[in-house]
């Protein structure tokens, strides 16, 4: 039997079997991990021993004041709640946890303290509730959770729902039997656990576009690959880097933008709980930083607010998320002059694969596969693609895909690849040019339709805000192009405003793909990560 750390071995006994795994990828020197490792030791205790102690690691706001904890503050407080974990909950490594809360300072020390004690972080986005989390916890069968106080209704919730669940404790409460209660009993020293390195660190649950939200194991040298592939070969931060953005740290994108990536290199990174576009660029104001990471909507409207605030100080923007438009691009870059950092990422990867460099921007391509990847668009019969040719991406790594205890397993991995339901074409030069997830794409009176294109072409028009497009069934076409518009405040929602903007798309892209009807509407349907739910689109019809 091959090593494990795990007493509780629920989380290796429900990987898929090695036949159903990836193939996996380790050329590049910086992948060649020990056999034993626990990410924690390598991105909080060796930071601390390498000098970076009193170095700051978390800004954040308390009321109106800036607050900083360093490395060693964020490392003594992980050490306390790891003890709290092994001692007052009685936890041996491999067992589940749960992590509840916004993105502070205690929800990165929870995350942190779940793995040193060798446990398995199940992190969840803060506005989940009770029937969501049930799933959570059942289909991981987890057995304790660390909550914000402030989420306890839905949490208390789904502990009388879930027999698994056994024990709650919460913090920024510093009530009687809070976290912050029991730290004081518990030294600042902790030994972590001697994991290895293959085992599973974290399971990360899909964020819910479809409705259908999966469980996907990470190990602890996936969260290691994950910042040392996609930063140093696209961001390349530095330890003076102060990274901000809004993915909860529940979201992998989250996870390793304004957490890993930035203890990776030695950096900092503020953490605000709830940011809206203004808000986000006040952040970069007050904090002065340099890397921001959000999503395409949150860019488009930034660019119409950015004259307001002094954002001198940022440098680099990353979206990820959903597919960022042109049109978003160059909106932002003419507002501040940064050029966005496009990038592809799944739950299932951890993070990112495809991304590109500021100076190797193509305009209307995602990226190409960065170093440590390799990435190819298939046909329905698994062949490679001509260029140019729209097809299935399919990526290998040293990540990939693991659900667990899921049937779809079967159908995201394919020969060895990666099948991320994306479809793409390709250029000769190995760039990537999104199209449409697979099951996302319109096909009417025979013509393939990409819904994103067509979202492209209406946010170039100066009366859009936001949109989404999805095919709707018609009986004479099989289904018809159908966009839901956010209009920008000043402008009429009306007949006039449906024609103008069907002769703008019409003008701008093939005739063919114009949206047969518009609906006006007050806002889209978003996950918590600021993905489009175009399932919910259609289900509006």
């Amino acid at each position: 039997m091959p090593y494990t750390a795990h007493i509780d071995t629920f989380a290796r006994d429900n990987l898929p079997p090695k036949e159903q795994w990836p193939e996996f990828l380790f050329e590049l020197p910086e992948l060649t991990y020990p056999a034993r490792m626990n990410c924690a030791t390598e991105l909080l205790d060796k930071m601390v021993a390498g000098g970076h102690g009193e170095r700051p690691a978390i800004h954040t706001l308390i009321g109106a004041r800036q607050y900083v904890c360093t490395y060693r503050q964020l490392m003594t407080r992980a050490n306390q709640i790891a003890h709290v974990l092994r001692r007052d909950l009685q936890l041996v490594p491999g067992e589940r946890v749960l992590l509840r809360g916004p993105n502070n300072p205690e929800m990165a020390a929870c995350w942190f303290a779940v793995i040193k004690a060798g446990c398995i972080a199940v992190a969840t986005m803060p506005l989940l509730r009770t029937k969501e989390l049930k799933q959570i916890i059942d289909k991981a069968k987890v057995g304790a959770a660390l909550c914000d106080e402030r989420l306890a209704l839905d949490m208390e919730a789904a502990k009388a729902q879930c027999a698994d669940m056994k024990q709650v404790l919460y913090f920024n409460s510093g009530r009687r039997g809070s976290i912050e209660d029991l730290l004081e009993f518990h030294p600042a020293e902790f030994t972590n656990a001697d994991t290895a390195t293959d085992d599973v660190a974290l399971i990360a649950f899909t964020s819910g576009t479809t409705g259908q939200p999966k469980g996907t194991m990470h190990f602890h040298r996936d969260v290691m690959a994950m910042t040392d592939c996609w930063p140093r070969s696209c961001l390349t931060p530095n330890q003076d880097d102060i990274f901000c953005g809004t993915p909860p740290i529940a979201f992998t994108f989250g996870l390793g933008g304004i957490l890993c990536f930035p203890m990776r290199f030695g950096a900092s990174t503020v953490l605000i709980e709830r940011l809206t576009p203004d808000a986000l660029l006040q952040t970069i104001q007050d904090f002065k930083a340099t890397v921001c990471f959000t999503a395409p909507t949150f860019y488009r409207q930034m660019a119409g607010l950015a004259k307001d605030y002094r954002i001198g100080s940022l440098t680099k923007c990353v979206s990820a998320g959903e597919a960022l438009p042109d049109a978003t691009r160059q909106l932002f870059k003419r507002a501040t002059g940064i050029e966005i950092i496009d990038g592809l990422g799944s739950t299932e990867m951890i993070h990112m694969f495809v991304s590109h460099t500021t100076e190797r921007v193509r305009r209307g391509a995602t990226g190409y596969a960065i170093p440590g990847y390799a990435a190819t668009v298939l046909d329905d019969s698994g062949a490679p693609c001509a260029p140019g040719v729209v097809g299935r991406l399919a990526v290998k790594g040293p990540t990939g895909c693991r659900y667990l205890a899921d049937e779809r397993q079967k159908n995201y991995v394919e020969r060895g690849w990666n099948i991320t339901g994306d479809a793409y074409k390709m250029d000769e030069d190995g760039y990537f040019y999104y199209q449409a997830r697979t099951d996302d794409m319109i096909i009417s009176a025979g013509y393939n339709i990409a819904g994103p294109e067509v979202e492209s072409s209406l946010l170039e028009h100066e009366a859009v805000s936001e949109c989404g497009v999805v095919g709707i069934p018609d009986e004479e076409r099989g289904q018809i192009v159908k966009a839901f518009v956010v209009l920008k405040p000043g402008y009429t929602a009306n007949e006039q405003m449906v024609r103008a903007l069907q002769d703008f798309v019409k003008a701008g892209i093939a005739p063919y793909k114009y949206p047969r009807k518009i609906e006006f509407v007050q806002a889209l349907p978003r996950t918590e990560t600021g993905k489009l739910q175009r399932f919910k689109l259609r289900q509006q019809g």
